[in-house]
C-alpha cells in the first residue's frame, strides 16, 4: 500500500471508532437517568454493595472500621444552571469510552497488524488482548473499592462538628471518573513491564533488586489515594497494587547474568 493508502484506510479506522462511540454515546445517554441513579450514585448511600459486605466482616472482626452505619447517604448538589445537562453528556462518552473500548483496540489492532510478521502478530495480539483485560479490570477495582472506601472517609471526616459536608455535582464526578480511570491505567503495569523488557530495558534482576523500595512507594501512593488513617482500607489499596507488581516480574524476561548462571 502506498502512503496515501495507509491514510485512506487510517480515515476509515477513524469513522468506524467514532461511529462505534456515537452510538454507544446515544445508548448511554438514553438509559444514563437508570445508571446515574443505581450505578454513579450507589457509594452514596449505605446500600451499596462494598458496605453490606464489609459490615458483615466487620461485625466479625472487630478491629475493622465501622461500616454498618445505615443512616449513610450523602447528598449530592447542583450549584451551576447548566452541570447536570453537560454531566449527562460527558459521563455519557466515558460509558461510551469503556463500553466501545475492545472494539477500539481491535480496530487498532486490525490497522497495525499487516506491518508486523507472524511471530510479531502472536505476541502483540496478546498484548492488545491483555491490556485491555487488564484495564477494565483496574476500573472495576477503582469503581468496587478505591473509590467508596476514599469517598466515605472523606464525607465522613469532619473538622468541626459545625461544618456541614456539602458534595457539589463536579466534584463528585470529577473524583469518581478520576479514581476508576486511575485504577484502569495503573493495571497496566505488567504490559508496561513486558514492553519494557522486550526493549530490553528492565529484567527481572532489576525488579526482584527494587521490590523494598516499590513496596515503600506504593504505600505512599495507596496512602495518598485513600488518605484513610485505618490500617484496614491502606491495605485494601496497597495489595493489589503490590500483587500487579509481582505479575509484572513474571511478563519480564531474565537478564543475561541470570541466564549465564543458569545454564
Amino acid at each position: 500500500m502506498t502512503f496515501w493508502d495507509h491514510l485512506e484506510e487510517l480515515r476509515w479506522v477513524l469513522f468506524r471508532v467514532a461511529g462505534a462511540l456515537l452510538l454507544f454515546m446515544v445508548l448511554s445517554f438514553s438509559f444514563m437517568p437508570y445508571l446515574f441513579d443505581h450505578f454513579v450514585l450507589g457509594p452514596t448511600s449505605s446500600d451499596f454493595f462494598l458496605y453490606r459486605w464489609f459490615c458483615h466482616v466487620s461485625g466479625q472482626l472487630p478491629f475493622l472500621p465501622d461500616f454498618c452505619n445505615d443512616d449513610y447517604h450523602v447528598d449530592i448538589i447542583n450549584i451551576n444552571v447548566a452541570s447536570q445537562f453537560l454531566t449527562h453528556i460527558t459521563t455519557s462518552f466515558w460509558f461510551a469510552f469503556v463500553l466501545s473500548f475492545p472494539y477500539l483496540i481491535f480496530e487498532v489492532w486490525r490497522f497495525v497488524s499487516p506491518a508486523l510478521y507472524q511471530n510479531e502478530k502472536k505476541s502483540v495480539g496478546l498484548a492488545f488482548t491483555a491490556g485491555t483485560f487488564m484495564f477494565f479490570l483496574g476500573c472495576a477495582v477503582g469503581y468496587t473499592l478505591v473509590f467508596p472506601l476514599t469517598f466515605r472517609f472523606l464525607t465522613e471526616y469532619q473538622l468541626s462538628e459545625t461544618i456541614a459536608n456539602q458534595i457539589s455535582l463536579n466534584s463528585y464526578m470529577g473524583n469518581f471518573l478520576m479514581m476508576i480511570f486511575i485504577m484502569g491505567v495503573v493495571f497496566e503495569l505488567p504490559l508496561l513491564a513486558w514492553l519494557l523488557s522486550k526493549m530490553g530495558l528492565v529484567t527481572k534482576d532489576f525488579f526482584r533488586k527494587y521490590r523494598k523500595y516499590a513496596v515503600v512507594v506504593l504505600l505512599v501512593l495507596a496512602a495518598v489515594i485513600t488518605p484513610s488513617g485505618d490500617p484496614f482500607t491502606l491495605m485494601v489499596v496497597f495489595l493489589p497494587l503490590y500483587l500487579l507488581y509481582e505479575l509484572s516480574i513474571l511478563f519480564v524476561k531474565e537478564g543475561k547474568e541470570e541466564l549465564t548462571i543458569d545454564n
